[in-house]
């Protein structure tokens, strides 16, 4: 099942499939539309794994199994494609906490996220070419922009599985905690991030035109948030 916590402006989706390594099933798309549907106004979303062991292993063989046909194949990529779509999309920013192994189309649902934070003992790949097929759920792709085309083609041709450490000297990985503070680190990484100027700064990183950047900006200044904090600045300075 997906579980979805919210709290003070914090998103908090769970995939808890511990049966399966928190793979994703049919059914397990339509909670995670569900959740993100509930999550709208959050101002920081966190997807996660439950459990220490996986992220997301990737599909859920035993289930899309069933799936013989070229269209109905094409309907599940489609349909697991426009989920990652959501959370790129996600107005604020997005945290994939990679509490455990994220492999296949785990890696793809990570590489959705705006930022990749992971405990130092994981491991992440695409490498669903073990499997004969390629990835489908748009991880490709955002794989390419993370780390190069280059480097994107061998990593999923040769369903190359990197740890922490390599994830994170290639782009792939933005942060990595011990695993013994990583609840912590990214719940503390998740309150920085739920601000109005961090859904801001996705926006525009996004690409927009140096008017909309500069309107941003405006809004922000005028906003009572940046005036309680400049004048705690000024505060401090002067005493």
């Amino acid at each position: 099942m997906v579980e979805l916590e919210l709290e003070a402006g914090i998103a908090v989706v769970t995939i808890n499939r511990p049966h399966a390594r928190n793979a994703i099933a049919p059914v397990t798309m339509d909670e995670l539309d569900e959740a993100l549907d509930k999550a709208a106004g959050a101002r920081a979303l966190v997807i996660r794994g439950a459990g220490d062991r996986a992220f997301v292993s990737g599909g859920d063989l035993k289930e899309l199994s069933a799936l013989r046909t070229e269209e109905q194949a094409a309907a599940m990529a489609w349909r697991m494609r426009s989920i990652c779509d959501r959370l790129a999309a996600f107005p604020a920013p997005v945290i994939a906490a990679l509490n455990g192994h994220a492999f296949g189309g785990g890696a793809e649902v990570a590489v959705a996220a705006d930022i990749r934070v992971a405990a130092a003992d994981i491991k992440i790949g695409f490498n669903q070419s073990a499997l004969a097929i390629m990835p489908a759920w748009g991880g490709a792709e955002r794989l390419a922009a993370l780390v190069g085309k280059g480097r994107a083609v061998l990593l999923a041709g040769t369903a190359t599985i990197v740890d922490a450490t390599e994830a994170e000297r290639l782009g792939l990985v933005d942060r990595v905690f011990a695993r013994a503070d990583f609840e912590d680190g990214w719940r503390a990484l998740a309150r920085s991030l739920a601000t109005a100027q961090a859904g801001e700064i996705k926006r525009i990183v996004a690409g927009v035109s140096p008017q909309e950047a500069v309107d941003a900006f405006a809004r922000l200044w005028v906003a009572d948030e940046h005036w309680v904090a400049a004048d705690a600045a000024l505060t401090r300075r002067t005493s």
